[in-house]
């Protein structure tokens, strides 16, 4: 049965209090001391407890029998304020703020002629500033206020400051129009505000605005301590820190997404391929060979467009450059397509490996190949050899692994072979002339699983995550530097070419797409081009933004 608080807006006035009294008590209040504090009689308090926990808005613990705030409260909270990325993305800089002052740091929002918060990192300190987060201040006399107002247009921030009361909060706020313009004149010049016992007296305060990358004011940040910790000249050095930190923040938020296909990421034209791998770029015919390994195809894409170029007999396990045309894996052995320039290509009689088969193979600087095989001796347990194939059918050993690589690629110089361990979620690196591996970077598993590896002109190494909807670059210290989102759920390699090595190619899958995903993926399959700008990354303003870390 529905409760009922009865008419008018006196019962919605006392069921404000209620929830009032309740959200300032962390603890929580039982009927009796609710009762007390609000001197509602016993008989309409338990009706507007009873409506309060039937919408959610409260609940009874019933171990201690007192009532605390619902989630319904929570969901509201949430739905109130539109910048959940603005939260997301300030948090961390917060907490470096917090760490490296000691203090308290916040961040704010504009909302109207206030400032509203919206999260904050608690300082180390007993003593310290403490704003409550939903809490409303005035613009003229806070830093966070004074920062985005410093970051507006000149005809907005104009049109504000004539309406602000400019109300003297404590004898140091500012009341005078003409001071508080040339106040954010300051401010805009020099990228940081100051709040100088403005707000609440003996303390002081350091803001400076966010500006997304569409240079829209998103908010601002601030750090807030006494003011006997929070000197003038403590202030004149957090100063360039807190902007600089606002910047980073700004630096992750960008305009609202477009509908459909990401603008650095375009599919080539022509038809899906069941598993696209193995994208090999020709610098001697400005070509991109890659594969449908199930159907199973070679394809060619060049100034010409997408086209098949050779259908084989079984599933294709690898692909390369090989002499003067192309050597094509399969479980059985390898075939060599060659005549590449002629109108049909001819594809040699299958020849059976030497030894193992490989799990990958790529080639090197010179044109060489080089493959991940099963070692063959039984006494090193399972291990993995990566080496080097002749021309006469020997593999020399290069190195051992102890979990199989199942793409391979050389950086430009020759220096550095590129290996990615799937399993583990591991992207080694091999140096010419060391038998020692290195890991150069890992991903959760919660990313998507690695799957190719290309290296760029500057030494960034690209993977492909399947199931993950993009690729990521990581330079060559290892570090993340770029995520790429896709259309698709799962791209299968990548490669870099094109004129300059200016454009990433990517292949994708379409069979081990569901079909609820293909609805939400129609491009599942396609091979797609990006391209890259002169420091091998695709522009930054562009990019999808994915969770990964490096190890």
């Amino acid at each position: 049965m529905k409760a009922t608080t009865g008419d008018g807006t006196a019962a919605l006035d006392k069921a404000l209090d209620v929830l009032d009294a309740i959200g300032a008590a962390p603890q929580g209040l039982s009927q009796t001391d609710l009762s007390a504090r609000l001197a509602v009689p016993r008989t309409t308090l338990y009706r507007l407890l009873a409506t309060l926990v039937a919408r959610g808005l409260i609940r009874r613990d019933p171990q201690r029998r007192v009532y605390c705030l619902g989630f319904k409260c929570f969901e509201l909270a949430r739905k109130a304020h539109a910048n959940p990325d603005l939260v997301a993305a300030a948090s961390l800089e917060l907490r470096a703020l917090r760490d490296l002052t000691g203090e308290t740091a916040y961040l704010a929002v504009l909302d109207g002629l206030e400032v509203l918060s919206l999260e904050r990192a608690d300082g180390a300190h007993s003593e310290r500033s403490q704003s409550a987060v939903g809490q409303r201040k005035p613009l003229h006399c806070t830093s966070q206020g004074k920062a985005i107002l410093s970051a507006l247009d000149d005809a907005t921030r104009d049109a504000l400051v004539r309406e602000l009361p400019l109300t003297a909060v404590t004898p140091r706020s500012l009341t005078d129009r003409r001071r508080l313009q040339a106040e954010l004149r300051i401010t805009a010049a020099r990228g940081w505000s100051v709040d100088d016992e403005e707000i609440v007296p003996a303390v002081r305060c350091v803001g400076a605005p966010i500006v997304d990358a569409s240079g829209k004011v998103r908010g601002a940040i601030s750090v807030a301590g006494p003011a006997f910790r929070m000197t003038l000249a403590r202030i004149e050095g957090l100063g360039p820190e807190v902007a600089e930190a606002a910047r980073r923040i700004g630096a992750q938020l960008g305009a609202a997404p477009a509908p459909g296909m990401p603008s650095e990421a375009t599919p080539v034209d022509g038809p899906w391929a069941f598993k696209g791998a193995f994208p090999r770029w020709s610098a001697q015919r400005q070509c991109l060979y890659w594969a449908d390994t199930l159907a199973p195809t070679v394809r060619v894409f060049d100034a010409a467009g997408d086209r098949e170029l050779v259908t084989l007999d079984a599933p294709l396990t690898g692909l390369a450059l090989w002499q003067d045309g192309l050597l094509a894996a399969c479980a059985d052995g390898w075939w060599q397509i060659d005549s590449l320039d002629g109108a049909a290509p001819r594809v040699g009689p299958l020849q059976p490996w030497p030894g193992a088969r490989p799990v990958a193979l790529c080639n090197g600087s010179a044109g060489d190949l080089w493959m991940c095989v099963p070692s063959s001796d039984p006494g090193l347990g399972p291990r993995w050899q990566v080496g080097r194939f002749t021309p006469g059918g020997a593999f020399e050993v290069a190195w051992h692994t102890g979990e199989p690589l199942e793409a391979l690629a050389w950086d430009l110089r020759g220096a550095w072979l590129y290996g990615v361990a799937s399993g583990s979620g591991s992207i080694l690196m091999m140096g010419a002339g060391h038998s020692a591996l290195r890991r150069l970077a890992t991903v959760p598993k919660g990313s998507g699983r690695l799957s190719g590896v290309a290296v760029d002109a500057q030494g960034g190494v690209w993977a492909a995550l399947q199931d993950g909807w993009g690729v990521v670059r990581f330079s060559p210290d290892g570090a993340l530097d770029r995520v790429i989102g896709l259309p698709v759920p799962a791209p299968t390699d990548i490669a870099v070419g094109g004129a300059d090595r200016g454009t990433l190619f990517i292949t994708s899958a379409r069979h081990s797409v569901s079909i609820d995903s293909l609805g939400n993926a129609p491009l599942s399959g396609r091979l797609f081009t990006a391209k890259l700008d002169q420091n091998g990354m695709i522009p930054a303003s562009k990019g999808h933004s994915l969770r990964l870390k490096k190890v």
